[in-house]
This record gives structure tokens, sequence and C-alpha cells, in this order.
């Protein structure tokens, strides 16, 4: 615990990673894309009822023209007839009241008619100048000194009956330009609600994909952490730990950077504590076995039975000791050889046929039948290794199987994996053997009846080795035997 202490400070001198992410932290990040999609979502909106607000005014200004309009042409109507019926009261009465009516209705109708005319872009202009010259005419006849004459009053009547003809002809350019307006306005309205759709569909859109792109921005770095965190704890140390992101992140990724350092210094120094314990000791265990063998062929003497029982004890435990400490410095020279794998190209069906045969003396001693389903498949592996992974199923399926049964040895394809599967007629693993069956040096309850009990190494090197390769092995449920699975990615 001292070193791990001690190495701390090496963080500070890590080399900075590349700069990207703004060298902003990953909450920063976050509140960043988040703050995006809401400004786009909010902007959208906000156009969205700014437009809404536009046209709700547009439409309110086009009403009360219409209205106006309509007022207008009914005035114009109305002035008219007044003017009318004041002329012909005043040709009658010859009272000067009837005729200031006549001039009052006359202007109120002028006014009227430049309402309409400022109003109707589209109407005819003759009709304005036509209206306005007739009662001009109109009202000329009433100032002349001939307004009796009867000539001139027919005249007067004539220029009057042709006002109501053009006042229809200005109310119908009113109802068509109320609803070309209308029309115009519809139109608008039509063309701003597929603008706002197509808008707020793109903004959706666009804040979908930002989420989605900020998301798998931000979750590369995570998984690259996930990843780092898994080879340390499959404990391969031999490969760098660069993570990408957030400045946060990044330091995370230096700190676990450093820890796979210490932690391969560690598994150095431990690994050279072992061969260093293992050389002291097995030359004391070496001359103990010696010392008790040779008390045990009576080179010191004859002895006793009580003796020799003493020394034939003393000879086995050394010898199991040392057995012990060689199946040590074993099993830690397999961890070491994990990260160092070389994968070629292997046919699996070829290499476990030679697995078999070079095993052929012991499966056949036992009168075992080996057997192999499927056909080649090629994977790309350390052949070295997966040989000594297939060779430690299939000796601990000859250990366990009864004498006449068989092995059998099965290839079949999965998603993206190889599965080789190996199955015996064992008496299988006992489920409170079965979650700990691949930790090294242990030892399940069903053992082989008369045979020398094994060193617990040789499941735990098929996980080592098979999960260097990034594959994985699992023991199967079986009502008979032992059945494990190991699964290979496929790599064509």
């Amino acid at each position: 615990m001292q070193n791990v202490i001690e190495h701390t400070p090496d963080l500070v001198r890590q080399p900075a990673a590349r700069q990207g992410y703004l060298g902003l932290s990953f909450r920063q990040l976050l509140l960043a894309a988040f703050l995006l999609i809401a400004a786009l979502l909010s902007g959208t909106s906000i156009h969205a009822l700014l437009t809404l607000d536009r046209m709700a005014t547009n439409s309110s200004d086009t009403a009360r023209q219409a209205v106006q309009l309509t007022e207008a042409a009914r005035r114009l109507a109305e002035r008219t007839v007044a003017m009318e019926r004041s002329a012909r009261q005043y040709l009658v009465l010859d009272d000067a009241a009837f005729r200031d009516r006549f001039m009052e209705a006359r202007d109120q109708a002028r006014q009227a008619l430049g309402e309409l005319s400022g109003s109707l872009p589209m109407a005819p202009r003759d009709i304005f100048s036509q209206w306005g010259a007739y009662a001009d005419e109109a009202a000329a006849v009433l100032d002349s000194e001939e307004r009796k004459d009867k000539s001139e009053q027919l005249k007067m009547f004539q220029d009057f009956a042709r006002l109501p003809a053009l006042n229809e002809r200005m109310s119908q350019e009113s109802r068509l330009e109320v609803e070309r307006r209308n029309n115009a306005l519809s139109a608008a309205l039509e063309q701003q609600r597929r603008m706002l759709t197509l808008q707020v569909v793109g903004a959706i859109v666009l804040a979908v994909l930002l989420a989605f792109g900020f998301g798998l921005w931000l979750s590369r770095p995570l998984a690259q952490l996930e990843h780092a965190i898994g080879r340390l704890g499959d404990n391969r140390f031999d490969q760098r730990i660069e993570v990408q992101g957030p400045a946060d992140i990044r330091r995370l990724g230096q700190q676990l950077d450093w820890l796979r350092r210490r932690l391969a210094d560690l598994e150095a120094e431990k690994s050279r504590f072992l061969r260093h314990v293992s050389h002291e000791l097995k030359t004391p265990l070496s001359a103990l076995c010696e010392g008790a063998a040779l008390l045990d062929d009576g080179v010191a003497g004859q002895l006793s039975d009580n003796q020799r029982e003493i020394a034939r004890i003393l000879r086995q435990n050394t010898q199991a000791l040392q057995t012990q400490i060689e199946d040590l410095l074993r099993y830690n020279e397999v961890a070491f050889d994990a990260q160092h794998i070389q994968p070629v190209p292997v046919d699996l069906r070829a290499l476990l046929h030679k697995v078999i045969d070079d095993q052929r003396l012991q499966w056949l001693a036992r009168e075992l039948k080996v057997e192999i389903e499927g056909a080649a498949r090629t994977v790309v592996v350390d052949p070295e290794k997966m040989a000594i992974v297939l060779g430690n199923l299939l000796s601990n399926a000859v250990r366990f199987s009864p004498k006449g049964g068989f092995v059998r040895f099965l290839l079949t394809d999965a998603p993206g994996m190889v599965r080789i599967e190996c199955v015996d007629q064992g008496p299988g693993v006992a489920p409170t053997d079965a979650g700990r069956i691949f930790e090294p040096f242990y030892q399940g309850l069903h053992q082989p009846s008369g045979a020398r009990r094994g060193n617990g190494i040789g499941l735990s090197v098929v996980r080592e080795y098979v999960q260097a390769h990034g594959g994985h092995v699992q023991l199967m449920t079986s009502e008979g035997g032992a059945h494990f699975r190991i699964e290979l990615p496929d790599e064509k």
C-alpha cells in the first residue's frame, strides 16, 4: 500500500490527452447539449407564436377593411338616393334648404366614393370618374337659371338614373376585392401553416439527431472507460489506457492508466517474489525429500515400522508441497502468458484432432471414445494456447469419465461467434461447485475414486486463455456429465 501512495504523484506527469471537447467537463458538455436542444425548440416555438400573431393581425385588418368597403358602398348608395330626393324637392318647392341638402349629400357621397376608389385598386377607374361627372352635371342643372326647363330636368334625371348602376358596379367590385383579400389571406395562412409544420418537424428531427449525436459523443468515453476497467479486471496490463473525452473523463482515464502501470508493477513484483520464494524453498525441500528417501531406504540404518511410517509421511508431504509450489509457479506463468497471445488463422477441427491424438494413450487406457462433430471452422487464435485450452478440457473429461464412456466435442456457429462444446459422461459438477469451478486451485466435490487429486488450475487456465482471446467459457446445465462451452469471436 505504501508503494501505491508513493507513486500517486506520477499522475501529474502524465502526458496530456489530445485536446477535444473544448476542454469542458462531462457535466458542462451535458448542460451545453441540453441548452442547445432547448434553444432550438424554444426558437421554433417563439417563431411559430410570432407568425401566428402576425397572421391574426392580418386577418383582423382584412376583416376591418372588408367592413369599411361594405360601409362605404352602403353610404354611397344612401347618399345617391338622398341627392336625388333633395334635387326633386328643390325643383318642386324651390326651397334653398333642399339645394343645401343636395350639396351635403353629394359631398358625403364623394367622400365615400374617395374611400372606395382608394380601397379598390383593381376596379376600373372610369366608374369613379363617370359617377363624379354625373353628379357634377346634376349639380350644374340645379345651379343654373334653366333648372325649370323640362329638357334640363330630364337630362338631370337621366344622370340620376345612371348612378344606381354605377353604385351596383362599385358594390360588386367591393365584394370582389373582399373575396380577393380573403383568398390572399387564406393562401398566406396555408403557406405559413406548411412552413410552420416544416419548421416544427425539422426542429424535432434536428433535436432528436442532436440528442442522439450528443449521446453517442458523450457515451463513447464512458464505453472506453468500461472497456479499460474490463481489461484491468482481466489482468491485461499490456495495453495503455487512453480515453478521449471531456476534461474530467480524460483525467479519470489518466488515473486508470496510472493504476494499470501500478498493477503491472505489482504483478511483476509478485511474480519475482514467487520465483524467489520458490527457488529458496525448493532447495531445502529437495534436501528433505532426499533425506526422507534415504531414511526410508535404510541408508542410515534399519528402521522400525513406526520410524519407516514417519519417513514415508515426511517423503509424501514434502513431495506434495513441492508439487503445490510448482503448480503455483505454473499458474503464475499462465496468467503472464495470457497477456501475450499471438493470434493467427487456425482450423479448430484440425487443432482438436491434434490435441486428441496427443492424449491418445490416456483415453485409450480408460477405453473411452472421443468424437468430434461439426465441420471445419477457421478462427484467429494463438494455436499454442488454444491447444492448451482444448487439452485441459479433454484431460479433465478423461479424468472424470467412466471406463467405456465417450467424450464429445461439438463445433457450431453463433452470431459473430464460434462455439466449442465439450461433453463427457462423468459425475458432472456439483451445484455447490458451479460458481467456483473456474477459480484457481479450487477442487470440486465430485472427484474420481482412486485417482490422485488434481491441482485445481486446469479450468482456471482455460478461462485465462479464452478471455485473452476476447471469448468466454461457461459451464452449461446438464443432466449427466459435465458440459463446457467456449465462445470465440468469429473474425472473418
